[in-house]
């Protein structure tokens, strides 16, 4: 998720809250670790704006940008198959346990 909504902004960087505000659900410091990671891997590019407080913006390198693709298909699959992957969650519920 976070892909997709930098990958939105792209070329344009966005701001740690604003981030979270587009992420619904995640907390921050959830958020903060995924984006520490992500810049570790080098999708992600980070700066800081020596503020008070400091000001951190986000945005895809060109290899995180290169995910949008192959994460598009599969939010495809998702979105296609969900129904059928609730209705197995619903009959194993449903089954007793073996």
């Amino acid at each position: 998720m976070v892909v997709k909504v930098l990958a939105e902004a792209a070329p344009d960087e966005l701001r740690f809250a604003e981030v979270r505000r587009r992420v619904p659900g995640i907390s921050q410091k959830m958020l903060s670790v995924t984006l520490q990671s992500m810049a570790r891997d080098g999708l992600v590019a980070r700066r800081v704006e020596p503020t008070v407080p400091p000001a951190v913006h986000y945005r895809l390198t060109e290899l995180g940008l290169s995910l949008e693709g192959p994460l598009s298909i599969l939010r495809d699959w998702a979105e296609t198959h969900m129904p059928e992957i609730d209705r197995n969650n619903r009959l194993a519920e449903e089954s007793p346990a073996q």
